[in-house]
């Protein structure tokens, strides 16, 4: 006798961050489109017999990032349009998202049943149904846009009808407004620079498909790929509300809203007002009151803060470890020998000036400035190229900062500061060869690294790497990066000492110990971590460490939440991750970024969270996410795949100089001043009265 088959167990996430756990049977499998990795099948959840559909993919297809980036895209665009529109008349215009599962080895989402048959099916369609349908393809188009979403991929395979009203499916080809074009679709439904690939995404793209949808309902046969169908004319409804639809150019397409009022008078007004308000606005207004104080504050320079030149003799940089001052010295040189000892260098003998320079490419020089420190050795290239920048790492253990780190080192080394007109070389080519063998390989691999290990009490902060980057001008500077364990950042001896001089600071945020977010709960289940609503304390320790001079620290610092990938579908962090990596510094984009989340922490968060911001004058905030998904086992199923990781290191070095951004390093962390705040009102010549008074 055959054994029963016993349902599968499903774990996944609700639309509402919580778990769910439940036995599960499955139908026969298809594949949603034969163009497409993504597998359909049936589903039955047998702890309350809820039917729905599994759209997942193979462990085969979702080791291929891009398979992967169309499920999340899927996803987050479901998850969007469930927190906007749940509980409106508009809901059941779109696929009802379930749950999601997407860091798994074979990543899924659950769909409830969907409603109706895809017009493929339809021959064609009743004249009495065309103004519904129209109607209601258009009604999708406007939330979509109002979301800044356009659906790429409307075609009859994708847009379901029961009869009654319209369910749009194809989630996975939506894309931001505004982002290029990449060819998608078949034709004649998608647009005409849609298949080309040219120029930037725009909703009336969905117009030309939808109008192509309706034509093919209409008549029963496919239009021309390229322009208005000849015939048109003879369709008389469908002459009247869609020929400009069909434009060549997007330019000259109606918007779905223009559509909309002409099939049904009113109804884009009343999806505006059905929509819900905006909560963050609070939060960005309290975001520029804070650039505007920043503005107005006086800038005072200590003369001994980090990185100052004054008092050092020509060839002087700072120790980065004893925070003396040392030059070089050529009877003071070393090399490491096969045992990786330090063995005195002697230049004597080395008569080749090429030979000369790169034997002290991999040399260093023992620093003697301080003896009652421990012994410690400087990379000889960074003492030849004047003042060093040393950026150190901020945050508690299991921040996420050694990942963050190691991938924006890597970054740069992959070429990432070449649309800026940086270069970059290693100052010490075997440290480098080892930081890349023991750190960038084995993560890029999948591996997740080992935390960051912590200092002895007699030790004190070393950097972890060290980079030579040349600028537009073709000067060099040394740049260290230090990257201490968490407990260490609370210490208060002497092993923080190295915090005076330090000339830029990156603080990454956890999101599972900083945002009570629900979605984050089996997350920090997972980690034995709870919310820390009075901050990282770590902040406080290096914050309070600083020596500060006047209303706000001067030195410039970087903010970053850190593991976004765990809120890749969390407002605004969808906006920013889905990002490509930044080719040219925008102040108004950084502004932008810095304020989203500013207003996420600040909402959720707490005040506590944006010390570094409120203590710092010059502070961005950033997103980023080292690993692009979750760790299962010690290694991460579909690879590291690191997503705008490089985008602080960016804004450090334009704080700093190294890149020229319109207005200035100083603007771009403060803003610019606007006329009416750098002359007050009052203090205008004439205003003896009133505003009314002097213009009667």
């Amino acid at each position: 006798m055959t054994s029963p088959v016993l349902p599968d167990k499903l774990a996944f996430t609700l639309p509402s961050g919580r778990r769910r756990v439940t036995p599960a049977r499955f139908g026969r499998e298809s594949r949603r489109d034969r163009l497409l990795p993504q597998l359909i099948r049936n589903c039955l959840l047998d702890d309350d017999a809820e039917q729905c559909v599994q759209v997942r993919l193979t462990a085969a297809d979702a080791a291929n990032p891009a398979a992967r980036a169309l499920l999340d895209t899927e996803a987050g665009t479901a998850l969007r349009l469930h927190r906007v529109l749940d509980d409106t008349e508009f809901a059941a215009l779109f696929p009802r998202i379930i749950g999601y599962e997407l860091d798994a080895t074979e990543p899924f989402l659950l769909y409830a049943a969907p409603r109706g048959i895809a017009a493929a099916r339809t021959h064609v369609m009743a004249a009495s149904d065309q103004q519904r349908f129209t109607r209601d393809l258009m009604l999708a188009l406007c939330l979509l846009d109002g979301q800044g979403l356009v659906p790429r991929g409307v075609s009859p395979a994708t847009v379901l009808w029961d009869g009654a009203r319209v369910q749009l499916w194809g989630l996975e080809a939506v894309s931001r407004t505004g982002q290029p074009r990449s060819p998608w679709g078949r034709q004649p439904f998608c647009s005409p620079e849609q298949r080309r690939g040219e120029g930037l995404t725009d909703v009336r793209d969905a117009v030309w498909s939808a109008a192509q949808v309706l034509y093919r309902l209409v008549t029963g046969r496919t239009g021309p790929a390229d322009r208005a169908p000849a015939d048109l004319g003879e369709h008389r409804v469908l002459d009247q509300t869609l020929r400009q639809a069909f434009a060549p150019r997007a330019a000259d397409r109606p918007t779905p809203a223009q559509v909309l009022d002409l099939v049904a008078p009113g109804a884009a007004r009343r999806v505006r007002l059905t929509l819900p308000p905006d909560e963050m606005r609070p939060h960005r207004e309290a975001f520029e009151e804070s650039l505007r104080l920043k503005r107005q504050a006086p800038v005072v320079r200590s003369e001994g803060g980090p990185g100052a030149d004054a008092g050092r003799a020509a060839g002087e940089v700072l120790c980065p470890y004893c925070l003396e001052t040392i030059q070089l010295d050529l009877g003071k040189l070393f090399v490491t020998d096969s045992r990786m000892q330090y063995q005195p260098l002697d230049l004597a003998g080395i008569k080749n000036p090429v030979r000369r320079h790169d034997v002290m490419r991999g040399a260093v020089q023992k620093c003697t400035a301080d003896t009652d420190l421990p012994e410690h050795f400087i990379p000889v290239p960074y003492l030849m190229y004047g003042r060093p920048l040393t950026v150190a790492m901020v945050g508690q253990s299991s921040t996420g900062k050694s990942h963050l780190l190691t991938q924006m080192i890597a970054a740069v080394t992959d070429g990432g500061l070449e649309p800026f007109g940086l270069k970059w070389q290693s100052v010490n080519p075997e440290q480098h060869a080892r930081f890349v063998r023991e750190r960038v390989q084995p993560l890029r691999s999948g591996k997740v690294l080992d935390h960051t290990a912590a200092l002895g009490l007699d030790d004190f902060a070393r950097f972890v790497e060290s980079l030579l980057i040349t600028d537009v001008r073709g000067q060099v500077r040394p740049v260290a990066f230090f990257d201490l364990g968490g407990e260490d950042l609370v210490r208060t001896d002497a092993a923080l000492r190295f915090l005076l001089g330090v000339d830029a600071l990156i603080f990454v945020v956890d999101p599972a110990l900083a945002l009570p977010l629900p979605q984050l709960d089996h997350v920090r289940e997972r980690w034995g971590v709870e919310v820390n609503r009075d901050g990282d304390l770590a902040f406080g320790t290096v914050l309070d460490r600083l020596r500060k001079n006047g209303p706000y620290l001067d030195v410039p610092a970087a903010m970053v939440l850190g593991k976004a990938d765990l809120l890749r579908f969390q407002p605004p962090v969808d906006r920013w991750l889905s990002r490509p990596p930044a080719t040219s510094l925008d102040p108004a984009l950084v502004h932008e970024e810095s304020r989203d989340v500013y207003g996420l922490l600040r909402r959720h968060a707490g005040q506590a969270w944006l010390r570094p911001f409120d203590a710092i004058r010059r502070c961005t905030l950033h997103i980023a996410s080292a690993t692009g998904g979750q760790e299962a086992h010690g290694r991460y199923p579909a690879g590291a795949g690191p997503r705008r990781v490089l985008e602080p290191l960016l804004a450090l070095l334009a704080m700093h100089g190294l890149i020229d951004v319109p207005g200035g390093g100083e603007a771009l962390a403060v803003g610019e001043t606007p006329v009416l705040e750098a002359v007050p009102w009052e203090e205008t010549e004439g205003s003896g009265g009133s505003g009314g008074e002097e213009l009667q």
